[in-house]
């Protein structure tokens, strides 16, 4: 069974008052392209597949063709609904997309009604179970808890965190009963998976992430997840695996949704499952549809790294930059400088910053947490978040320091 493992798709995302329409289009036609390269049998998008609840007509357009396109060449669909979704835009058409291979779960409900089976591709009309899926979508705690009079916000928090944790657990118990029914009528063992749509603990995310829970629960950790062969997780735009386990991933959003995920390298994850389990991740780069470039300093230096980060593009397919200026931050006439710098270059600058204004607003933002609330480990982590690092410099990084902090704390007793 090979499954396409990918999220946070934010279809008809309005950007700085640019359109992706385009650049979605272009990624559906790159992506029926993959399952037919890789022989995928069904693709996963782990939530938020709109941008807003609302979404224009044009984004529920290009929803509707991947569906049918993935419906003709035999490939099965699972959308689980994201933050970003409306239960009840995702909800409208769930029956009738059930007709073209598509499972639509737009909202936490009864345990047992989470539970799916993926099939394998469909070759002349034909296709047998592949894996069980715990298809579990963004969870609104409404939808699974009850809160009391009289709560502080950390008993509320910690009353969330363990009704997630019960929720997973009954759904792993539903789905763990079917597979094994459908696995002694196939006559070989079905790998069992799970989805989620959800911060975890050590999961490093970017400036374009709303974050889910807030005053509530602000990362869920890893080992309050049930023991499935894969984890598909969304929200995190940037791919990475948490807590150094191999079966534990988020994709990433598939194009780059905010400036500071522009030098990412965005990708989809084939994910290989058999009767003993996982078998192999192998990570998908996405090509680039749009560049995005943040450029950052003086005025000087600025018109040099135009002319660097146009050297590629077209006037047909312009740059789109966001200018950090410092130094000369200070001019009234910044803007108009600023696009005298781009004059006559394939460029379209959305955003200009004023690098004391930007670190203002930072302290502002990080005015309400002080030293006394943070332990070191978080302000390591929070440290390691403003850096790009590959996921296995990021755990061993942590690894070492947790080993340093341990070893200190014993040489002071």
């Amino acid at each position: 069974m090979r499954l396409l493992h990918t999220s946070d798709w934010h279809l008809g995302q309005n950007f700085m008052g640019k359109s992706r329409q385009a650049e979605h289009q272009a990624l559906i036609d790159w992506l029926i392209a993959q399952t037919e390269a890789h022989a995928v049998d069904a693709v996963l998008i782990a939530g938020d597949i709109f941008d807003t609840g609302a979404p224009p007509s044009y984004a529920r357009e290009l929803y509707s063709q991947l569906v049918v396109r993935l419906h003709e060449a035999g490939v099965a669909l699972l959308l689980l609904g994201g933050n970003h979704d409306s239960v009840a835009t995702l909800r409208e058409s769930s029956a009738l997309l059930e007709y073209l291979s598509t499972h639509v779960v737009p909202s936490a409900e009864a345990p047992e009604s989470q539970v799916r089976v993926l099939p394998t591709r469909r070759r002349e009309g034909k296709a047998e179970p592949g894996c069980v899926v715990c298809a579990i979508p963004f969870i609104r705690a409404r939808d699974i808890m009850q809160t009391e009079f009289g709560q502080s916000a950390e008993d509320k928090q910690q009353q969330l965190q363990r009704s997630i944790a019960a929720y997973y657990e009954a759904v792993f118990e539903a789905a763990n009963v079917l597979r094994e029914r459908l696995s002694t009528e196939v006559g070989r063992k079905l790998p069992l998976i799970a989805t989620g749509h959800l911060t975890t603990v050590g999961a490093s995310a970017t400036e374009s992430v709303r974050e889910i829970y807030v005053g509530a629960l602000d990362a869920f950790p890893t080992a309050a997840f049930p023991p499935v062969d894969y984890l598909a997780l969304g929200h995190i735009h940037r791919p990475q695996k948490v807590g150094g386990l191999e079966h534990l991933r988020y994709s990433g959003s598939p194009i780059a949704l905010s400036f500071d995920e522009a030098s990412q390298q965005k990708e989809v994850l084939l994910v290989d499952l058999d009767e003993s389990g996982l078998r192999q991740i192998t990570p998908l780069a996405v090509p680039v549809f749009q560049m995005l470039v943040a450029l950052r300093g003086n005025l000087k230096s600025l018109a040099d790294a135009f002319r660097h980060a146009t050297q590629s593009a077209t006037h047909e397919r312009p740059v789109w930059v966001e200018v950090t200026v410092a130094e000369d931050d200070y001019l009234s006439d910044l803007p108009a400088r600023i696009q005298a710098l781009a004059e006559g270059l394939p460029v379209e600058v959305l955003r200009i910053r004023r690098e004391r204004g930007t670190a203002a607003a930072q302290l502002s933002g990080d005015a309400g947490v002080t030293l006394d609330e943070l332990d070191p480990h978080d302000v390591f982590a929070r440290r390691l978040e403003q850096e790009s690092l590959s996921d296995e410099l990021r755990d061993a990084l942590t690894a070492r320091y947790r080993t340093i902090v341990a070893a200190t704390a014993e040489d002071a007793a």
